[in-house]
């Protein structure tokens, strides 16, 4: 597994808002079970915008989706198969986003 892979959503239930997860975890700690992801969210017409800093915009098989790093939550590593994509390119953003949640940077 890499960092900043993305991933389709292991979770069924939440697929129709979020299609994908990105795995922010770094490779270093791949002896875990668990690996902490970000949710790629689709926001409805209508919301407010979201603070780019904090949830900056992707887009992952020509949809545009946030990144909703105060979202994050550890996920079964075995769950994550057949990465999509990766935003490896857009690492600085995505280590801002998360500054952004835990240091209010």
């Amino acid at each position: 597994m890499a960092q900043y892979d993305v991933y389709p959503n292991p979770q069924p239930a939440s697929r129709p808002f979020v299609p994908y997860v990105l795995d922010v975890q770094s490779s270093l700690i791949d002896m875990l079970h668990t690996r902490l992801v970000m949710p790629l969210s689709r926001v409805p017409p209508g919301l407010a915008k979201l603070p780019t800093n904090l949830c900056p915009q992707v887009d992952i098989n020509g949809e545009v989706l946030s990144l909703m790093p105060h979202l994050a939550a550890p996920v079964s590593a075995r769950l994550l198969k057949n990465p999509v994509a990766s935003l490896q390119h857009r690492a600085t953003e995505v280590a801002s986003a998360l500054d952004a949640v835990t240091s209010g940077v």
